[in-house]
């Protein structure tokens, strides 16, 4: 069979395609250079053509990733409801580059196109978090995102590593975050204009416990800090 052709600058968005795929399939461990280029179907030179060898491939990932982030979250400008729920369904829907993105053992923490994607990921969930309304965020704006990354990562990586129980899973994870968030955070409810159905279902489950000024509270200590896995705590900036 005789394999399609691709421009030069597809080649690399194929290869990209594709190394995402087998990273969300098999994990990046399991992903090499040569099964990459036969999987894509592309010649074997391909990949160390475009990225040199695997750190270089996972460099380019995790970049194309921290942009599609912040690209969704930019889409999604408006409450910090909107942004939780713009990175956890981005992470869902991306779990090859999400798996790679947080692991600095695969890629160049120093390749500077890479900083420059996570410091947009992150100014732009910091812009979410900045549209809270509870006095501990204000008073504390460095803590605040802090906790509310932690929230969002932590669900995102619990949610694909499948350590939930079989009640959570059950339940649509974009309802269930911001159903935490709104928990957590005193969320403005206006922020989940763009997700209608997931919001309205919630109001009256949490209209009480929002009554309560003790519940909006916001503390790093408080906010649930599961981030698994081989990522070594570190935040989306550097």
């Amino acid at each position: 069979m005789n394999r399609p052709a691709y421009h030069h600058g597809d080649l690399r968005a194929v290869i990209l395609d594709e190394a995402a795929r087998l990273v969300a399939q098999r994990g990046a461990d399991r992903v090499s250079m040569r099964e990459l280029a036969r999987d894509a179907g592309v010649s074997h030179a391909a990949p160390a053509h475009h990225f040199t060898d695997r750190r270089g491939l996972f460099t380019a990932l995790a970049t194309q990733g921290f942009q599609l982030l912040a690209a969704a979250l930019v889409a999604a400008r408006g409450h910090f409801a909107d942004a939780a729920l713009a990175y956890v369904r981005f992470a869902i829907e991306h779990p090859g580059h999400y798996q790679v993105m947080f692991n600095r053992s695969l890629h160049d923490a120093d390749d500077a196109d890479l900083a420059a994607a996570q410091a947009a990921a992150a100014a732009e969930l910091a812009a979410g978090v900045a549209t809270l309304r509870d006095p501990g965020a204000r008073f504390d704006p460095e803590g605040a995102q802090l906790a509310a990354w932690s929230l969002v990562h932590g669900f995102s990586t619990l949610w694909l590593n499948d350590a939930f129980d079989a009640q959570v899973r059950a339940l649509d994870p974009m309802d269930t975050v911001l159903r935490i968030a709104m928990m957590l955070f005193k969320a403005s409810r206006s922020g989940c204009r763009r997700f209608g159905e997931g919001c309205r279902r919630d109001e009256g489950r949490h209209h009480q416990h929002h009554d309560n000024p003790e519940n909006h509270r916001v503390g790093v200590g408080e906010i649930m800090h599961h981030v698994v896995g081989e990522v070594g705590g570190e935040g989306l900036g550097r």
